[in-house]
């Protein structure tokens, strides 16, 4: 699998990551876990990113682990009190989710420890950016990073204290492609691109109001990109995401190790070229709405 250089962090990660969000949910055993995280590795997969607030993720994922710590770059997120009494983004609670992090993915540190998409007002706070820096300096991260979108992903950018930001791009959700990926470019702060596929609602005949397809299913209704209504959509898309400037790696999560490997398989196919994305960039321009902001 091909691998480029994450930012500036000297990481070299693998265009494809596990994003963990799926797997935390209770119907997830733990053997489908460590079939689909096998199946990743044995591809090439580097990447294996969760969160503190994704069910019982990261338990799941260190005991599938085990032995293979050294393999792969670990990414967790806090912000979330998910068990701890208190509030959302407390130092003191932020302190304690970081460590419980740990815990669960059976590891001493992580490579990247990320703020989970926390307001511009508490940035400019300042405490939440204290805790990530006071764990990196104690070894429990070897880089801090800022998870989110729109314009507190570009203010998050402007502090020049994180080492990557995690962000929507795909052809549903195109804002970041010119609010924020230059700056990141310029900055030589890597990318991870997250719903990369855009749920895959090309896919699908319809879906239910007010789910957590619907946003981008309402804007493919209006997008109707001719491009994706061919044989192998997905393939055009997860390639449209990695063809954009700063992006290192896309993360898909799915509960079936066939979706993962569909997914390694759309890599490999050559569906997609410059002016099919530029005809993508161009219907977007045309079409899309002005209050299309990236999807937290």
């Amino acid at each position: 699998m091909e691998m480029r250089a994450f930012g500036s962090t000297g990481m070299n990660v693998s265009v494809l990551g596990f994003g963990g969000s799926e797997i935390g949910a209770a119907e997830v055993d733990f053997a489908t876990v460590d079939q689909i995280l096998g199946a990743a590795l044995d591809v090439g997969v580097n990447v294996i990113d969760t969160a503190e607030c994704y069910g019982n993720s990261e338990e799941k994922i260190g005991k599938a682990l085990v032995g293979k710590r050294d393999s792969v770059y670990l990414f967790t997120k806090c912000g979330h009190q998910s068990g701890f009494g208190g509030e959302d983004w407390e130092p003191d609670m932020l302190r304690r989710t970081i460590d419980r992090s740990l815990q669960r993915l059976n590891t001493d540190y992580v490579d990247l420890v990320q703020l989970h998409t926390c307001t511009q007002e508490h940035l400019e706070q300042g405490d939440v950016v204290r805790v990530l820096l006071e764990a990196k300096q104690a070894g429990k991260t070897r880089f801090i990073g800022y998870s989110g979108d729109s314009f507190t992903a570009r203010y998050a950018l402007e502090m020049n204290v994180f080492d990557c930001l995690q962000t929507s791009v795909n052809v549903m959700d195109q804002e970041a492609i010119d609010l924020t990926l230059p700056l990141a470019a310029e900055k030589g702060i890597g990318v991870i691109a997250k719903r990369p596929i855009a749920n895959a609602v090309m896919l699908r005949t319809t879906v239910a109001p007010g789910s957590y397809e619907s946003e981008y299913w309402d804007r493919w209704q209006v997008l109707d990109y001719p491009e994706l209504k061919g044989e192998d959509p997905v393939s055009i898309a997860l390639q449209f995401t990695l063809a954009q400037p700063a992006v290192a790696t896309a993360i898909v999560g799915t509960r079936r190790p066939e979706n993962f490997v569909r997914n390694v398989e759309s890599l490999r196919r050559t569906v997609s070229s410059p002016e099919i994305f530029a005809a993508l960039r161009a219907r977007w321009r045309e079409v899309a709405g002005a209050d299309w902001h990236g999807r937290q």
